[in-house]
């Protein structure tokens, strides 16, 4: 079979399946079988596959059918300007999280915290833009803090520590910058999640099991304790929960707290600085 007779193929399991954007993701994962760049099967339409690559295609194509993300099938996904090993362990990065990147970048910093790091990818994205810069990522989850550190060989990142870390329970220090993508949904949204999340994100980074606020009190409660004066907290939140988490801040004596936008217009970032 050729390529392109692969990705024809491809693009009709796809399509029946009912995926979004069929034709990107048969190349994708008929490139990742592969072993190639996705740009490259373009000059490569009339060679053949060979059984090998063409048997791990299809098989790739029955768990995309499944509902299975492609990054989870392929085990990386490319976020900010990088790519990024990811496994079951580990939140899949999405491209809602580059605005909290984006935010966090719009100001100097020289030490940051991540609180939740997961596969590692917001640190090591922000200490890739600020090479000057350290950081330090916790998790409640060694394998996941595994993961973290396996990102960060691989892009060269040598200003991350990662420490297993209940947020802020063994945290030293003080800090400029502290960032989290937190667990977020409340428990009774679960169910509405699409199959692709709810059955291969881990749930602990997904929810807290309550109203998806948790994480946040615990934040606005103790953050101050780590930032310097003037130090920023900017944290990923759900579209709805604005409002709810600007006022937990601004209980806690932040100021400037304001409501950002993702690239589709929806609530996606809470920012505050330290002290009010």
């Amino acid at each position: 079979m050729t390529v392109r007779a692969a990705l024809k193929q491809g693009i009709a399991v796809l399509s029946d399946a009912g995926v979004d954007d069929a034709a990107r993701e048969a190349r994708l994962l008929l490139a990742g079988a592969w072993g190639v760049p996705a740009g490259r099967l373009t000059i490569m339409q009339d060679e053949s596959v060979p059984p090998d690559v063409q048997r791990i295609y299809e098989a790739h194509l029955r768990e995309r059918s499944g509902d299975k993300p492609v990054s989870r099938i392929l085990g990386r996904r490319a976020f900010w300007k990088g790519e990024f090993f990811v496994n079951a362990d580990v939140l899949d990065p999405r491209p809602d999280t580059e605005a909290l990147v984006a935010e966090a970048l719009s100001a100097p910093f020289s030490r940051v915290l991540d609180l939740g790091t997961g596969s590692g990818c917001i640190l090591i994205s922000l200490l890739g833009e600020r090479p000057a810069a350290s950081g330090v990522g916790t998790d409640i989850s060694e394998a996941a803090l595994d993961v973290a550190r396996r990102n960060a060989r691989a892009a060269g990142c040598t200003g991350a520590e990662f420490l297993l870390s209940d947020w802020f329970e063994r945290v030293e220090g003080q800090f400029d910058l502290i960032v989290s993508n937190p667990p977020y949904i409340a428990m009774d949204e679960m169910a509405e999640l699409s199959r692709g999340v709810r059955d291969h994100d881990p749930h602990h980074a997904l929810t807290d099991g309550a109203d998806g606020l948790s994480a946040y009190r615990v934040i606005a409660q103790q953050a101050g304790a780590y930032l310097i004066e003037g130090g920023r907290l900017v944290l990923e939140i759900g579209w709805t929960q604005g409002a709810e988490v600007v006022a937990l801040l601004r209980e806690m004596g932040f100021a400037k707290a304001r409501v950002l936008p993702d690239l589709e217009g929806r609530d996606r970032v809470v920012t505050a600085v330290w002290p009010g």
